[in-house]
């Protein structure tokens, strides 16, 4: 998959911006030399950096200054015959101008750096010590301004982050819960389970008495009970016996 389309234009940060002027800047570099060697062409390349640092490349060997001169004479060898010596002498004396601007700003910025101001007054020295001040604020302002942001920025997500923290806390003890939850119902069960298994062993080493309820076995034997029980004889016996206790005494067989 190919690279996505590089927008073109200012690259606001300056580390990022930075990063990629070297970049693309040795990139240049290199390329320029190739095609010099490879198509043995003479090549002076120019780079100016943001700060005004100078980088060249020149293939030929006598160097920067005959390949400009050369530039210089090819430049005004082609140009209209017809311009009029006015329109040269407008330019020339703009580029004297831009020229001496240029002079006057350097020297401005080796003074800011602190160069070069032996020679400087009183006036002069203060100011530039207002200039400095001046910038100093400015610089200050913008600092505090940029920790702000960040300070915000970075309140922002901590505040992200604790969210995040009571999401995942609130979802590790609805978790533990259910787990709970299911570890003590899967206990019961085991519980209840395992004294069904200790009452059934119980019951098979010590079974229950056959006398241990309403039924008791007859003792002796029934067949001969049943046959020799005669109704008769059971009520003249009941009712000797009741007579006996209206009279005050009991049979013998009853003490």
């Amino acid at each position: 998959m190919g690279r996505g389309k590089v927008e073109l234009k200012r690259i606001e940060n300056k580390i990022n911006r930075q990063v990629t002027f070297a970049k693309r800047r040795n990139g240049l570099l290199k390329k320029a030399y190739e095609l010099s060697v490879l198509c043995d062409a003479e090549i002076a390349l120019l780079i100016f950096s943001n700060r005004g640092k100078l980088y060249e490349f020149c293939s030929s060997p006598s160097g920067m200054t005959k390949t400009v001169e050369k530039y210089r004479k090819h430049s005004y060898a082609t140009m209209d015959p017809n311009q009029s010596a006015k329109d040269l002498e407008e330019k020339y004396q703009d580029y004297l101008n831009l020229k001496s601007r240029v002079e006057v700003l350097q020297h401005s910025q080796r003074h800011l750096l602190g160069e070069e101001i032996a020679s400087m007054g009183v006036d002069e020295l203060e100011q530039l010590e207002r200039q400095v001040d001046t910038s100093l604020r400015q610089i200050r302002s913008t600092k505090a301004r940029s920790m702000l942001d960040q300070l915000s920025d970075l309140k922002t997500k901590e505040e992200m982050l604790l969210e995040t923290n009571r999401d995942l806390k609130r979802k590790l003890e609805e978790s533990d819960a259910a787990l709970n939850q299911t570890l003590w119902g899967a206990s019961s069960s085991a519980e209840h389970s395992q004294q069904q298994q200790l009452g059934m062993a119980s019951f098979h080493e010590n079974p229950p008495s056959q006398e241990v309820g309403f039924f008791r076995p007859l003792q002796g034997n029934v067949a001969l009970q049943i046959s020799h029980y005669n109704p008769g004889v059971a009520n003249a016996s009941n009712s000797a016996t009741s007579q006996n206790v209206i009279n005050g005494f009991f049979p013998g067989w009853m003490v």
